[in-house]
């Protein structure tokens, strides 16, 4: 076990730009994937399985490559070296997996954009898992590890601030003959810019050799295949752990309902509030993203931060997410055709959902993977842990993605029209609301008997340093 404390800013800076490009890369992804219905033809069918594949694979990989590592023995350390391919693999993938033609055919472009998700996906794995343990191990403080995670998210967010001003750029004719034009393009900046952000934490945040720790199983290619019943054995323990079942099941819920119609909001304004005039529609879609990525930053995670502190996680995070309810109610009331600013008085309320949720999650599963110590000893399990948590959310994005297009099927929502039928658009705004509203409060009710608060973390904290004779 780490026995750090107060971490220093410019490693909580690093860390913090390694998840900027952590989020750039899905929030980019995100606008770009809307190109794909609107402009290159795709049925939302096809959407579905783009969404959805991908992640399937990910179900293998994000375990595997926690378990490696886990028990990797090097003078870097278990992650760094990870985190710095993984990065440069996601950027490459990311620039070619949106060189797409319209002239090449539906068909071609569908096996070309999925083949090259899959790359996009690996990188992924190799450098997320290591990335997000590394957060996890930084400091074994409790209240110092939400401010860590409060710094980290705090520099995220601004991903989702930047990528929906996308829209605008891609959909100027001034700048882009064509939104393809403008993927291909921004696609190169993008993954270049994020790639360097991505292999930020590498470079600068510290880490000790693991050449002498006996406690590693060697990672070599027996044991990368036994790792699959080792892999087991790792669900098991997880699913056993009580506390971390409750933030797997709570982020699923939350996250993942929010991921279903999160694509939805381009619609609803471009078809509902401006008749599908997406040049009306200017930078009112781009504002939904951004004003709720700037409320998450400089409100929602500085006060969560506190409360945190003052009232515990848990009870900040049950607070929080009912905040997020209300926003998700207005949305209904304040979609209104003519009137565009009335959505951003939602965006507050809103903010505090998704806000709140990695801030105190990822401090949370930190708490929890000293809990896991405790119960099961040598070697921690970070990456392990991190990775199933993490697989959970892409599981469930998977989901989100197939569930999306289902939707916008069962609406009747047709893709490249110049105007939607009421009943699609009274039907995506209906879903807007209903889904990430049941989910936050799934989420709420599995929330509310966790148990790991200050002084049970540091119960678990003494009696791991007595074991370990620190």
């Amino acid at each position: 076990m780490n026995t750090y404390n107060k971490v220093p800013l410019v490693q909580k800076i690093a860390f913090g730009i390694g998840m900027l490009g952590n989020q750039m890369f899905p929030a980019a992804l995100g606008i770009f994937m809307v190109v794909l219905i609107q402009n290159l033809g795709f049925s939302p069918l096809l959407y579905s399985v783009i969404a959805f594949v991908p992640r399937l694979v990910d179900a293998i990989t994000d375990p595997l490559m926690g378990f490696i590592s886990d028990n990797t023995k090097s003078t870097w350390g278990k992650r760094r070296q990870y985190v710095f391919i993984g990065g440069i693999i996601t950027g490459l993938s990311f620039i070619a997996m949106w060189q797409l033609y319209s002239a090449n055919g539906i068909v071609f472009n569908f096996w070309y954009f999925l083949s090259l998700s899959l790359a996009f996906y690996l990188g992924i794995t190799i450098f997320s898992i290591p990335f997000v343990a590394m957060g996890y191990e930084m400091s074994d403080d409790f209240h110092e590890r939400t401010r860590i995670m409060a710094v980290s998210q705090f520099i995220g967010q601004f991903a989702w601030v930047i990528a929906p001003w996308i829209w605008v750029i891609i959909y100027d004719p001034a700048i882009f003959i064509d939104p393809e034009t403008g993927t291909r393009q921004l696609s190169i900046i993008i993954g270049v810019v994020c790639t360097i952000f991505a292999i930020t934490p590498a470079i600068f945040i510290r880490s000790k050799s693991t050449l002498n720790d006996d406690h590693l199983i060697p990672v070599s290619r027996e044991n990368i295949g036994n790792s699959f019943k080792n892999i087991f054995v790792i669900f098991k323990d997880a699913y056993q752990n009580i506390p971390f079942r409750k933030l797997c099941i709570a982020t699923f819920l939350v996250f993942n309902s929010f991921q279903t119609i999160a694509a939805f909001s381009f619609f609803i304004i471009v078809y509902y509030l401006f008749n599908g005039d997406a040049g009306t529609a200017g930078v009112w879609p781009t504002l939904h993203g951004s004003v709720g990525a700037i409320c998450t930053s400089f409100l929602v995670i500085p006060i969560l931060s506190k409360m945190a502190q003052r009232i515990g996680k848990k009870n900040t995070f049950l607070i929080s997410q009912g905040i997020s309810v209300i926003g998700y109610i207005l949305f209904w009331f304040l979609f209104i055709p003519g009137k565009p600013h009335m959505f951003l008085f939602a965006l507050p309320f809103f903010s505090f959902g998704i806000g709140g949720l990695f801030t105190l999650m990822m401090s949370m599963t930190a708490d929890v993977c000293d809990l896991e110590e405790l119960e099961n000893g040598l070697p921690r399990k970070e990456a392990s842990f991190g990775a199933i948590y993490w697989w959970m959310v892409k599981l469930g994005t998977a989901i989100a993605g197939l569930f999306s297009g289902i939707i916008l099927y069962y609406v009747g929502f047709i893709a490249g029209a110049e105007t939607q039928t009421e009943g699609a658009m009274d039907g995506l705004r209906f879903f807007y609301s209903a889904i990430p509203i049941l989910g936050t409060l799934g989420a709420i009710y599995v929330m509310k008997d966790y148990d790991i608060d200050e002084q049970r973390a540091e119960e678990i904290k003494a009696e791991l340093m007595q074991r370990n004779g620190q």
